[in-house]
């Protein structure tokens, strides 16, 4: 079965910096499209960077410059670094994975990253 497990989160002072990371198994992650998504209270989920398989990304506006999205396929491992991180930051961050060829959705379980002001 596929499992994405999320670690990193935490809480954090406006101006820190946190790193999540997301494992993958069972999954063919090396040709996945990979991405970081987030949801604050009262709103809805955002993609905040996306990478594909042969690695280009995309950010959310918000997040440009700040965030940096990467994997490690020898490791199956997509990592969010987010630096300069601000109260608007605050939400659950969650992983997911698009597999190849079936194109299946999958999503890790979340991490809540909070920033206090």
């Amino acid at each position: 079965q596929v499992q994405l497990v999320e670690s990193g989160g935490g809480l954090v002072q406006a101006g820190g910096s946190l790193r999540l990371s997301c494992v993958a198994s069972g999954i063919a992650f090396t040709f996945s499209d990979k991405a970081w998504y987030r949801q604050a209270p009262g709103k809805q989920r955002e993609l905040v960077a996306g990478i594909t398989s042969g690695g280009s990304t995309d950010y959310a506006d918000s997040v440009k410059g700040r965030f940096t999205i990467s994997r490690d396929n020898a490791k199956n491992t997509v990592y969010l670094q987010m630096n300069n991180l601000e109260p608007e930051d605050t939400a659950v961050y969650y992983c997911h994975l698009r597999a190849p060829i079936s194109r299946n959705s999958y999503w890790g379980q979340g991490t809540q990253v909070t920033v206090s002001s």
